[in-house]
């Protein structure tokens, strides 16, 4: 059998240089920086969404219970009468909630008061900075508004 010589640049040529993949590093990096910011906004507009969206099923769902009950639940009872009957409630006719009662899209648990300053009760979520007050995705998602 025959066997062939190698070129010496053949070698050389083999793989990409640390030049070129330096040059490929940074025009990735570049093209994250410009798409980022985007994508994350997106993700925090989602939230917000999320959140007006359950306060209203929640809303929907204090409304059922209080047709049954006569009233809507204390703020000792909670959100979690929704799902699980306080005790000592005949007309209780729930579960008024398909699954537990959820963390808002931040992890804060809901803020639930009944009765509220506002109405038979006030429900909101605190958004991403978890205190009262605040701006685009630190401002309070409300159920009275």
């Amino acid at each position: 059998m025959r066997r062939r010589a190698r070129h010496p640049s053949f070698r050389a040529r083999a793989g990409f240089t640390f030049l070129e993949v330096i040059v490929v590093v940074i025009i990735i990096g570049l093209l994250a920086s410009l798409v980022a910011p985007k994508f994350f906004k997106r993700i925090g507009q989602s939230r917000v969404k999320t959140a007006r969206a359950q306060v209203e099923l929640f809303g929907a769902a204090l409304d059922s219970f209080r047709l049954d009950v006569g009233r809507y639940p204390t703020t000792e009872e909670g959100l979690e009468a929704l799902r699980t009957n306080p005790g000592g409630l005949k007309a209780w006719a729930g579960p008024y909630l398909p699954k537990a009662v959820p963390a808002d899209p931040w992890g804060h648990p809901y803020v639930y008061q009944s009765p509220g300053e506002h109405g038979d009760y006030d429900l909101l979520s605190l958004g991403r900075d978890g205190a009262p007050g605040g701006e685009g995705e630190d401002a309070d998602i409300v159920s009275w508004e």
